[in-house]
Formats: C-alpha cells, structure tokens, sequence
C-alpha cells in the first residue's frame, strides 16, 4: 500500500494520493495530509545532477504513490515546458547578500504557476484513475494570483469547468486585467463585493453544502479546488525547495549537508509549508522565516500563540498577502498537535464561532523552526527603492516584505552568515505602480502600460509576454456579486 492521505479534522478515513486531489477539501471541512512525510531517497549529489523536471520527479514520487512513473512523468513534461521563459523554471538570482529564488518565469508570472501548471494534469490522470464520470468544477478564490495561473492551466481542458472569485477591490489593476480577459469556453471570474477571506469562505461553504453536491451530481458535475488546499497544489511546491538547495551546492554555494535559511512572503500558508515539508523530508533548512506585510495574523500568532482574525483588514501593495485566514496553517497545527485530528477539529471550530484560538505551550515548542516578523508599507517601499539603488535588481512588493523581514531577523537573531533563500514570488510587472512609485514619485502621473515600459528600460529586463498579450485584450467578464449570491452565480454558468 503506498502513502495514504487523511483529513486534518478525521483521522479515520484513509484516501490515495489521487482521491484526495480529486476531493480537494475533505467531506468534514479538513485538508488532506499525508499519514507521514517521506523523506528524500536520492543523496544531495545526484539532485545537482538533476534538472527542473527530473528533481520534480524524485520529490513528487514520493507523495503521489498511487500514479505511475508514466502517468508522474507526462504530468511534469505537460507542466514544466516552453511556458516558462526560462530553461531552468525557478532560477536563482544572487543580490544584496541573498539567493531570490524567481518563482514567476510561468505564463503568469507569479509563484502559483509552478503549481498550477501541473495541477489540472495530475486532477485529470486523477478522475481517470478514480472512473469519474462528472465534470470536474473546479471553485476558486483568489487574492490575486492563484485566479489567473488557475484559469489559465484549466483554460479548455476537456472535462473540467474554472470560475474564479475575487475581490472587485481588492486586487492590483494588472491583475485583474489578466483575469477578465482570459479566454476559454470553460472559464468564468467573478468579483465580488467583499474580501478575500469572504471570498475563500464562500466557496468553502459551497464545498460543504451537501444538497449542493447532490444537484451538481445530478447536472453531471463535482466541485474540486485549485487553491493551495489542494494537496495537488502543495506537493509541486515542496520541488522548488529542493531545486533551490541543489542549485546552490552545485555552483559550490554551499558544502554539503550545509543548512540554509528559507523566507517567503506569506499569506494563505501554502508556500512556507511547502518549504517546511521539505525539511522535514530531510533537506538542509535551518529556519523557517515566516514574513507577513500589516495584515500580520501569522506573525502575531508565531510571538503570542494566539491566531486571532478579529481585527481590521488591511489593503496593501501587497495584495496576495491580503488574508486573515490562512487556510494552510491548519496543516501545520494538526502536524504540532501531534497528528490529531480531534484536537485541531477543536481548534478550527474555535475560529468559526470566536474567530480565534489558542494552542498549548508544549504545541509552541515544536514552533522553534519558524521565525516571524512583518514589514509595513512604508518599509515595504523603502526596500525595493533601497535594492534597487543599490544593485539594480527591481523586485515586487511581496518579495520586498520577505527582504524586509529577513532584514529584521538578521538583526534578532544575529544569524548573517547562513546562506538565504528568499522566495521571489511574482514578477515586479505585475505590480507596476506600487514598485516604480517606491522607486520614484515622478512615475505617478504614468498610466499602467507607460508603468511596465519604463519598468522595462529602468531594469533592463524584457517585458513578460503575459504582459503583452493583456496590453490590448478584450474584456471578458464583468459579473459582480456580493458573497452570499455565489452559489447562484455558480449554478447559472453550469447552466448555461
């Protein structure tokens, strides 16, 4: 029997890899984990031999052990190919004293098409192996990001459905753009008037609904995720950690066995999990740096203890990161309550009815791993001016909250001389105006495009194709509604 997979609120039920990414949230509200994470069985020396889509394999074999190394291996060719403008996927780049690693060469360039891209090959291969029969639907939310590199890996996929909700104001104009004009006849975005959390709890509620599932399964379809709850989104995610560490040791970075630091820029919780998956597969991570912008839940629950969503939302030039809720962390409480699902049941019912919970001192301890901190928007600007004046490297806003933050941990903790990855998690094209306006005021009076070629020539780098191809694109979608039509919104495109 390979790896078998279990919700985070019901440890009794046992499902493969592929049930539990067709599912994409559990029955009971939980997420999918693994009953154990695998450790890496290939040594440090052949991953430096190793390139994008052969480490994908040797870390993705591991969880997904009910697919065959054809069906693993078709997947990884599908997703990790001429997309991406770059031959090595998620290039490392060296500046100011640490490794970004560019997550944002896909067709969407942000961070979600590293696990995007593969996610509706593995959920294909997945209905086939599982004899569905219905069309996949696939429910998103999105703050930004994950809406356009989902649309866009779904985008005419036979067999599946995409409608994408997020909110109307609450998202760069960049980023919107690129979701209203997405083409496809199985796609379909919404905005709505409200959050980025009402948004995710609106579709959560949708996955819970069973009268719901019942009238889908009539009209022949079945909801499935895209977010980062999805264990077929996380798994992808752990592979670029590993590449990261084998790139350094084999351009002699870093000795063997040599630890390195980790920070990423988080919202949702689903791409420093990763990372912590990876070192407990057994790569060389020393801390975990956990960085947040002024909607600092996470931070405020690595120093206290506490996860508190009860406070005012934040909108920031970091919009990605916009989230009060973040979904992934429950993976993570389950794991330090050691693997018990009743307890974190526990936890999760106390943030539904108070919005808020409290876990144990001896649940802290096993916290150690991770370090938190946060930047405001004001440091948030004065590092990408300060970066940018210093080496001519231009990052994005979300980027520049995690150079922030490591900033910040290097002078708690004096730790200067470990090797840092700070994962770079979208281009700075896709936030323009708040990058140039931290680089100059005299960019303000700019319309957007005018933003992305001055940009260009400031950094010397090529505007993104995905940019491009959004300079003149037709407006597809322009459905707006407030949270509690979002079922109806659903039932009328299935309709159509």
């Amino acid at each position: 029997m390979g790896l078998m997979y279990s919700s985070t609120r019901n440890g009794d039920k046992k499902f493969t890899a592929s049930q539990a990414i067709l599912k994409g949230l559990a029955d009971d509200g939980g997420l999918f984990v693994p009953e154990s994470i695998p450790a890496l069985d290939v040594t440090i020396d052949e991953l430096a031999k190793m390139s994008y889509q052969e480490t994908a394999y040797a870390v993705m074999k591991q969880f997904l052990t009910d697919f065959t190394e054809e069906e693993l291996k078709n997947c990884i060719n599908k997703a990790y190919d001429s997309k991406f403008d770059t031959e090595e996927i998620a290039p490392l780049v060296q500046a100011d004293g640490a490794y970004y690693l560019e997550l944002f060469h896909g067709p969407t360039i942000a961070f979600k098409d590293m696990a995007l891209s593969i996610l509706p090959h593995l959920l294909i291969t997945s209905a086939r192996k599982n004899n569905v029969k219905n069309d996949i639907v696939i429910l998103t939310a999105t703050s930004g990001d994950t809406g356009k590199a989902a649309l866009a890996g779904f985008a005419d996929v036979e067999g599946t459905k995409i409608i994408v909700f997020y909110p109307k104001h609450g998202v760069s104009p960049i980023q919107e753009k690129q979701m209203v004009t997405q083409k496809g006849a199985n796609t379909f975005v919404v905005g709505i008037n409200g959050n980025f959390d009402q948004a995710q709890t609106g579709v959560k509620q949708m996955f819970n609904d069973k009268a719901m599932a019942e009238e889908m399964d009539k009209e022949g379809y079945q909801f499935s995720s895209a977010n980062s709850i999805n264990i077929g989104r996380l798994v992808p995610q752990i592979v670029y950690y590993v590449y990261a560490y084998s790139r350094l040791y084999a351009n002699g970075a870093i000795a063997k066995d040599e630890k390195i630091n980790v920070v990423v820029p988080t919202g949702n919780f689903g791409n420093i999990l990763a990372a912590f998956y990876a070192k407990n597969m057994g790569l060389p991570i020393g801390k975990l740096i956990c960085a947040s912008n002024e909607n600092k839940v996470l931070y405020d629950f690595f120093s206290t203890g506490t996860y508190d969503k009860n406070r005012e939302f934040m909108l920031t030039s970091s919009p990605s990161m916009d989230i009060l809720i973040s979904s992934n962390l429950e993976r993570l409480i389950y794991r330090i309550a050691g693997n018990d699902a009743k307890k974190n049941a526990e936890f999760m019912k106390d943030l539904t009815t108070s919005g808020k919970y409290e876990i144990t001192d001896e649940m802290r301890t096993q916290l150690a791993d991770f370090y938190g901190n946060y930047t405001s928007e004001e440091e948030t600007a004065s590092v990408i001016k300060k970066l940018f004046e210093d080496t001519g490297y231009i990052i994005d806003t979300h980027t520049a909250v995690a150079a922030g933050v490591y900033e910040k941990y290097k002078k708690d903790t004096n730790d200067v001389d470990t090797k840092t990855v700070i994962a770079s998690t979208a281009s700075p094209f896709k936030f323009t105006r708040s990058v140039m306006d931290a680089i100059d005021h005299k960019y303000d009076s700019m319309t957007d495009f005018e933003l992305v070629d001055e940009l260009s020539k400031l950094g010397n780098v090529k505007v993104p194709q995905a940019i491009e191809e959004i300079r003149s694109a037709e407006v597809l979608y322009d459905t707006v509604c407030d949270v509690d039509e979002m079922p109806d919104v659903v039932r009328r495109f299935l309709k159509k």
